[in-house]
């Protein structure tokens, strides 16, 4: 096993990252590396930011709203009037023009709410909203936890199977290279040479095949950290594979999942929906004020001279009275949202309990196949070393050599999908007990 390992530390891809060349990464650096530079990441802070800006908007819209406006016109053609006869001492009807050819205005307007339940619900739904985008983005950073540490696992593990094939088709090579000599000597039949001549060349498929894997899960990893797929990449985590982590479960609360908070403050956003919905049978109750220039003129001239100043205030009051019920109708979509929204909670904590016991069942029996399978192969080695021995020394048949060989086969194979299985429960009851981010920040 010794051997092993020194392969499969010896095995690195040459690296020149930005900002970091010729740096081998642990799963830590590229989580950092993840963390700053892929996509998701931006997005969720342009969410959180987007949320910040309708904070925002729901205060201005109790704050007071202020316009002006200017407005300047030139009657081209003035409306004319008819006066009767004897008005004035006129014996017959006069012809008047009524207004001027020239009129300038100038107006400012504020209006302030002062009573309207629906704004003010709205300024109340503010921070849950912040709160939700703030939870969209740690939910944003335990995926890319999750995910690079996935492909990260997955990447040493391809490592370590290309380290054990060609260590296998090392240990063969050296049987073919005797097995040669015994055949052209006469003491072994030619038949004998070619089947382990055939299980050298299925084991150099193998490790092609194993090399092609180990690029594809280099290409994911790259994607997954932000990386182009262009840079290569060099790990060194030795301890992922020397030291097994113990792991133990901690207990289950649904309230330290982010998908529950967040599912939580929906529907505590949908309630505030619906009262705002409710608030629209309540009367409303705004300020305004109002004042402005006044200016006519009949020559051009005067038409910014001598302006006449008019204002008032007030205030309006407005009571809903009669909507063909489509009010009521609201009402009992958004109550049945809120129920629809809560029943579906209850579901989604079933779930999470279900996945947090399948999570403990996976990684106790993960932890119990990798300690028996680890021990397999150093009995499966220690068989082949001895078999190997006799064989040379003419007191074991090939044919048991030939069985060494495939157990200690069988059991590496064995021991690195156990190795696989155990990194990924782990990640699974991480990520059931909500634990990721303590996790990332214990590495």
């Amino acid at each position: 096993m010794k051997k092993i390992l020194a392969l499969f530390l010896s095995l690195s891809l040459t690296a020149s990252l930005p900002g970091l060349a010729q740096t081998n990464w642990t799963l830590k650096n590229a989580i950092d590396y993840g963390l700053q530079h892929f996509g998701t990441v931006r997005i969720a802070q342009y969410q959180t930011e987007t949320a910040n800006q309708q904070a925002r908007q729901a205060l201005g819209l109790y704050l007071p709203q202020v316009s002006a406006t200017g407005n300047f016109t030139d009657n081209l053609k003035l409306q004319s009037t008819l006066l009767p006869a004897g008005l004035g001492g006129s014996t017959e009807p006069t012809r008047i023009t009524l207004g001027s050819k020239y009129q300038t205005n100038v107006n400012a307007q504020v209006t302030q709410a002062i009573y309207d339940k629906s704004l003010l619900l709205g300024l109340k739904a503010a921070k849950p909203n912040q709160q939700l985008a703030e939870l969209n983005t740690r939910q944003t950073k335990e995926e890319i936890i999750y995910n690079i540490t996935s492909n990260y696992y997955q990447v040493f593990i391809a490592q370590q199977q290309i380290a054990l094939l060609k260590d296998n088709i090392e240990r063969t090579q050296q049987v073919l290279d005797v097995l040669k000599l015994q055949r052209d000597n006469g003491v072994i039949q030619p038949v004998d040479y070619t089947r382990t001549e055939v299980n050298l060349n299925s084991t150099r498929s193998q490790l092609s095949l194993a090399e092609n894997d180990l690029n594809l899960a280099l290409n994911r990893l790259k994607y997954q950290t932000g990386l182009p797929q262009e840079q290569e990449l060099t790990l060194a985590d030795p301890q992922i594979l020397t030291q097994l982590p113990v792991v133990q479960p901690g207990e289950f609360d649904a309230k330290n999942l982010t998908t529950f908070q967040q599912a939580e403050t929906n529907l505590l956003l949908q309630r505030l929906q619906l009262q705002r919905t409710k608030a629209g049978y309540l009367p409303t109750l705004n300020f305004s004020a109002n004042y402005g220039s006044l200016v006519l003129a009949n020559e051009f001239n005067q038409s910014f001279k001598n302006f006449m100043g008019f204002g008032s205030i007030g205030v309006r009051l407005n009571i809903p009275i009669f909507d063909g019920l489509q009010r009521d109708a609201q009402v009992q979509q958004a109550k049945l949202t809120v129920l629809t929204q809560e029943e579906q909670q209850k579901l989604n904590t079933a779930s999470f309990r279900l996945q947090f016991n399948n999570a403990q069942s996976q990684i106790q029996r993960a932890q119990t196949n990798v300690q028996n399978d680890d021990r397999n192969v150093k009995l499966a080695q220690e068989v082949y070393n001895i078999t190997t021995l006799q064989y040379k020394q003419g007191t074991k048949p090939l044919t048991d050599l030939i069985n060494a060989d495939n157990s200690y086969r069988e059991a590496q194979s064995n021991y690195i999908n156990s190795l696989i299985n155990f990194y990924q429960a782990r990640l699974d009851l991480e990520q059931s007990q909500g634990t990721l981010l303590s996790f990332y920040n214990q590495l």
